[in-house]
């Protein structure tokens, strides 16, 4: 019951201060988020093609179950790999869907809101 009570306590601090830091603080945010997410995935895609290929390559020198297991890895790695470029091409729409704001692709934006334009 003590820890019920603690919860309680807690969830309205909690939401007191959410409250009070308002909806551009939450907008920046996701903001950064998306700004992260444009820039740091697309060279971890990339960098685990190439590893996907290294392995693949590096397992055909071995043995047959070692072979095997250089395969399920270079798929697992490419499988990555897609799903880092699917969540850079579709987290931007989905986040300013979310926000009921535009969003930019522009490349060249010299703006900090790259991905949600306040």
């Amino acid at each position: 019951m003590k820890k019920l009570g603690i919860f309680i306590v807690l969830a309205v601090l909690a939401s007191t201060v959410f409250a009070m830091s308002g909806l551009d603080n939450v907008l920046d945010a996701v903001n950064e988020l998306c700004m992260g997410l444009k820039s740091m995935l697309p060279v971890a895609a990339m960098l685990m093609i190439i590893l996907a290929g290294v392995i693949y390559a590096a397992g055909q020198m071995m043995g047959a179950e070692t072979r095997a297991r250089a395969n399920v890895w270079a798929t697992a790695a490419l499988t990555g790999a897609l799903i880092a470029i699917l969540i850079v091409v579709i987290a931007p729409s989905v986040l300013s869907t979310i926000y009921g704001t535009e969003w930019s692709t522009d490349p060249g934006s010299t703006t900090s809101a790259f991905c949600i334009p306040s």
